[in-house]
């Protein structure tokens, strides 16, 4: 009996780029949360990568047209995630590549102003809210 192929029933994973905003005030870290524009969940600016950008530069153009913040992106990826994005008629299984972005400043307006909330949270805390487990393991492995 021949063996089967056990990939032939995985699903494929697709990929997409994020940032993880961070600044410190008070002498204490804090991470950017914003909410999905489908779902309302608490996640941080990621997308899909963009073609002629290295996939930091995505995350860094992800987070400002997202949420208006601009900072220094890193050139390596601080982690990743993988989560279940809903589409239109399906689910497609997504990893997630993380790139850290310390924020020095928030623009006054950007592309998707209003259509998500934005809040700066301790990473304890975004670790409670964010319903990604990858995710949360990510926030809650941070420093300070």
């Amino acid at each position: 009996m021949p063996k089967k192929d056990k990939k032939k029933h995985l699903p494929d994973i697709r990929h997409q780029v994020a940032a993880l905003p961070v600044r410190e005030r008070d002498g204490r870290l804090e991470v950017c949360l914003i909410t999905t524009r489908e779902t309302s969940r608490w996640s941080i600016p990621k997308g899909w990568p963009m073609k002629g950008r290295n996939d930091w530069e995505a995350a860094k153009i992800e987070a400002e047209q997202e949420a208006g913040l601009v900072g220094t992106v890193g050139k390596e990826p601080c982690g990743s995630f993988i989560y279940w994005k809903r589409q239109a008629e399906h689910f497609d299984l997504v990893e997630v590549c993380v790139y850290p972005l310390h924020v020095n400043a928030t623009l006054p307006t950007w592309k998707e102003i209003g259509q998500r909330q934005v809040r700066w949270v301790l990473p304890a805390d975004a670790a409670l809210v964010v319903e990604e487990p990858g995710l949360c393991s990510l926030l809650q492995g941070m420093k300070r």
